[in-house]
């Protein structure tokens, strides 16, 4: 069976943050390509990169206030209207919780979860008077899977999944539809500040997966373009699990 996705998001608008690199940039360029426009945020300049008729590259740290509200402002002010937000951007920190700072934690919180509130308040603000929209948020199988170094980490994507089936509860009767992907290991640069090779580490634990590998960026993209799309009409608070079968061991 084909499936033909080619404009199916034409006079559509979305949101994308993180979208400089990995999974975020997957996602803007693959819903600008099948019809959408889109605002690409990111606190890293090289969002420009990807500025191009139709997408629309802004920088900002998506953690300070005012920037969800700027961020939808941009998208209104563009397009007219915004349809689609995936609240994508995210960081990670590697230490044992005895050795994490109080700034260590909850710079992780407000990334991972405090600008994703913030994004998702605005972007409902927005689509309420259309009756329609999406919201993806890109979770974790830390959302339900732990190890050792990864408390804050996991404890924002537990937040994130918790969150995602709230505010699907609360703005499904608006026609909003909110559900999550439950990513795995992803060959992007999340991990550069704490290895010394980002990619290759995340390669090597993918290896560690039923699948035995990592998944490229634009696999998770396919999964985000899915469920902002309407052939996942049915799909409310879900979180999608996108990890290789990490999800299903015993961990």
């Amino acid at each position: 069976m084909t499936i033909n996705t080619r404009g199916e998001f034409a006079g559509q608008v979305a949101l994308v943050t993180g979208a400089a690199s990995g999974i975020g940039r997957a996602v803007a360029l693959l819903l600008h390509e099948r019809g959408a426009h889109v605002v690409a945020e990111d606190r890293n300049p090289t969002v420009h990169d990807l500025a191009r008729p139709g997408l629309v590259p802004l920088v900002a740290d998506i953690s300070a206030d005012g920037a969800a509200e700027a961020a939808v402002a941009t998208a209104i002010e563009h397009f007219g209207r915004l349809d689609i937000l995936v609240n994508n951007a995210g960081i990670i920190i590697n230490k044992l919780l005895v050795d994490m700072t109080r700034d260590d934690w909850e710079r992780i919180q407000q990334v991972n979860v405090t600008a994703a509130f913030l994004h998702a308040r605005e972007a409902v603000k927005a689509m309420i008077p259309n009756r329609s929209g999406a919201i993806v948020n890109i979770a974790s199988y830390a959302a339900f899977q732990s190890f050792p170094t990864i408390s804050a980490y996991a404890a924002s994507k537990g937040a994130l999944a918790q969150l995602t089936r709230t505010l699907a509860l609360e703005v499904i009767g608006q026609g909003i539809r909110v559900n999550a992907v439950g990513s795995g290991d992803v060959l992007t640069n999340i991990l550069n500040d704490v290895v010394d090779d980002g990619p290759a580490f995340l390669a090597q634990h993918g290896q560690t997966t039923p699948i035995q590998r990592a998944a490229q960026p634009e696999e998770i993209a396919e999964v985000v373009a899915f469920l902002a799309s309407q052939r996942a009409s049915y799909l409310v608070g879900a979180v999608v699990m996108a990890d290789g079968g990490m999800s299903v061991t015993a961990g």
